[in-house]
């Protein structure tokens, strides 16, 4: 009754049915995975912004990569602004979906070490060649307080290094690239500034990252499994109606002679 699954439809259908259901349950566990360090960022987060400020030289050293637990982890630094050497980055938006720049400032600390300060987003104002307006912040000795990042990568942001850009223009903060660049000793990471605010609002400050929502991925690593669970079903639903459709069209055929043969004996 089942030979039928020897033929070429069945054995392809059967392999695809076999590869679906390993490919699904995998899909499943890495949504959840994205869920879990969903969570994990979040309550890091969390943490980091509700922790008293602290020097950021506590956290940070030239060559040295952000600890996990350290991200977004309020940090103050005193120094001064170099604007000589300020950069801008490409291609970032404001709360309003808006394209500009990000201001990246040189801050020289009183031990002569650099650490990048993100001073906020400035409008591109038409082309993206020539640099763009951006206010001074203020001058002298102050104090910075702001969110500790981890050095930018292609691999977390998708966004390509380019090089051959218009001058004082990246695509990525980079410390390592900004030592180089500089000559001096850099910190790594960066600071994304919260104070002093600047004066007229411009450049516009980064705001709190949201943290509160862990989107979707649980409920799509859910739905992977249901529909890994679904294909032995569908597959055991078709194979059922096949047979009983062989069986109807079998005895279909068997009864159609002594139909045809009734008349004749008339």
């Amino acid at each position: 009754m089942y030979r039928f699954l020897l033929s070429r439809q069945w054995v392809i259908l059967t392999l695809v049915a076999l590869a679906l259901i390993p490919t699904m349950i995998k899909l499943g566990f890495w949504q959840l995975h994205r869920h879990e360090h969903k969570v994990a960022l979040n309550t890091v987060i969390s943490d980091s912004l509700a922790a008293k400020p602290v020097p950021a030289e506590t956290l940070t050293a030239p060559g040295q990569r952000i600890r996990h637990d350290d991200l977004y982890r309020r940090v103050t630094a005193k120094g001064q602004f170099d604007t000589a050497h300020e950069e801008v980055v490409r291609r970032r938006t404001n709360s309003d979906g808006e394209v500009g720049y990000h201001v990246l400032t040189p801050f020289v600390l009183t031990d002569g070490r650099v650490l990048m300060v993100n001073r906020g987003w400035v409008s591109s104002d038409g082309a993206q060649t020539a640099f763009p307006k951006v206010p001074a912040p203020e001058r002298g000795e102050i104090t910075v307080t702001g969110r500790l990042m981890a050095d930018q990568t292609t691999a977390d942001s998708g966004i390509k290094n380019i090089r051959g850009l218009p001058a004082r223009q990246v695509m990525l903060i980079d410390s390592e690239q900004e030592a180089r660049r500089l000559g001096k000793q850099v910190l790594g990471g960066y600071v994304e500034q919260t104070a002093p605010r600047p004066k007229g609002d411009t450049p516009e400050l980064i705001p709190d990252p949201e943290h509160s929502d862990i989107g979707p991925h649980m409920a799509y690593a859910i739905q992977w499994w249901l529909f890994s669970a679904g294909v032995p079903v569908g597959w055991v639903v078709l194979v059922r109606r096949e047979r009983r459709d062989r069986l109807e069209a079998a005895a279909a055929a068997e009864t159609a002679p002594e139909e045809e043969a009734e008349p004749a004996g008339v």
